[in-house]
């Protein structure tokens, strides 16, 4: 059985990653402090070279092989964050290393993964399967496992952010850090403890993936399927993690898909940061509940920034129509010569701009002489959008918006 770091692993883990890992800052965002009622702090990790707080433990692993095993070469499976900074540091190390990604891996996390001079080998749909991959080819080529998670050496290299954290805000009530495998919250929770026994830790997973939660707290919930917190999409959580999270977690919540898309595009709305999925699941947290962090001091980690450009446009565009500043009109109109025309004059008097126009005559439940006109358009703010409705209504048309849940 592994044993814990100790919060002096962690302060010589910090020592030893000096300088090769950016002290990333932690603010106080006054926006997000006056929409969830608390004084909100940020710790930007997604500022960190490969966009995550995975190069801590990674290179405090990496500094501490001995140098057959650096030879012989390493090995890790990673959905994306530890393949980076375990690639990175090995080649700036010059350690040979083959990185097992699940195959759905975003495409911005294998590019990167392979641009930092690893071997990248894609292997099934999750980490799991990653996972027992990486494990057959460490021992068929002798290479040095490097776990993401469950390692001594890699949590005590991510605890190094609690000791970063409660300098800059030493007073702090609460710190909320998202769960994968455990490894970040795990160091964070035996520094912070360490330094301020009394500090509210609490842990936070996606709502579909809630298996540390059931492995601490002993319940039995679903688990699986597609999240935007694919970092954190883990069935199995670590051994290791999971005893010390029984000791030193407070509480695990659980967020919503909805609430982890929020999250994301408010980050990138109100702080002008990018942040994944995962990266945004402490923010989340307090979105969905906010009175539970009523008048505390209270931060977050934003774990990771690596998400695909694509990804992130559809976020951020499903944001706007949930704010109800995009819609979707659907508009029942008679087809014949000048019904369009009719249509784009009340879109136009509202003040409200058209994104695309569909026409949909055979694929309805209209009589044949009608026709379902789409109107997907843009507004500068909801009552814009219902000004529109109300135009259209007023001169005879039968207008339906499409819901977005």
């Amino acid at each position: 059985m592994q044993v814990p770091p100790t919060i002096d692993d962690i302060r010589a883990a910090a020592k030893r990653i000096e300088g090769s890992v950016v002290r990333t800052p932690m603010q106080v965002s006054r926006t997000l402090s006056e929409i969830i009622g608390a004084e909100v702090w940020l710790k930007f990790e997604n500022l960190q070279f490969t966009a995550a707080y995975k190069e801590r433990g990674a290179l405090n692993k990496l500094l501490q092989l001995t140098d057959d095993e650096r030879a012989r070469g390493v090995i890790a499976a990673s959905a994306g964050n530890h393949a980076q900074a375990v690639a990175y540091h090995a080649r700036r190390l010059g350690i040979p290393a083959t990185i097992v990604m699940p195959a759905p891996t975003p495409s911005v996390k294998v590019t990167q993964t392979a641009g930092h001079g690893a071997t990248v080998v894609l292997h099934g749909d999750m980490f799991d399967d990653a996972y027992a991959k990486a494990r057959e080819l460490a021992l068929e080529k002798g290479y040095v496992f490097v776990h993401p998670f469950d390692d001594p050496q890699i949590i005590a290299g991510a605890g190094t952010t609690a000791l970063e954290m409660l300098e800059a805000a030493p007073d702090l009530d609460t710190i909320v850090v998202p769960i994968g495998g455990g490894g970040l919250m795990s160091g964070i929770a035996i520094a912070a403890r360490a330094i301020k026994p009394d500090i509210e830790l609490i842990g936070v997973e996606a709502e579909l993936y809630p298996s540390m939660k059931c492995a601490i707290q002993d319940c039995h919930l679903p688990l699986g399927g597609d999240t935007l917190a694919e970092g954190i999409a883990v069935k199995q959580p670590g051994a290791l993690t999971s005893q010390i999270l029984k000791d030193y977690a407070d509480d695990v919540a659980l967020v919503s898909e909805r609430d982890l898309e929020r999250a994301v595009a408010m980050l990138v709305g109100i702080e002008k940061t990018v942040v994944e999925g995962a990266g945004a699941a402490g923010l989340a947290a307090m979105i969905a509940d906010p009175d539970r962090f009523k008048g505390k001091k209270v931060a977050t980690l934003l774990c990771g920034g690596n998400i695909d450009t694509h990804l992130l446009a559809n976020v951020l565009v499903r944001d706007l129509v949930r704010n109800g500043r995009i819609a979707r009109l659907q508009i029942a109109a008679h087809d014949q010569p000048g019904a369009l025309a009719a249509i784009t004059a009340k879109v136009y008097e509202a003040g409200v701009n058209v994104l695309e126009i569909n026409h949909s005559r055979i694929f309805t439940s209209l009589p044949a002489k009608d026709t379902m006109i789409e109107v997907e358009c843009e507004a500068r703010d909801p009552e814009s959008i219902d000004d529109v409705v109300r135009r259209l209504e007023a001169a005879g048309f039968r207008v339906e918006r499409a819901r977005l849940d």
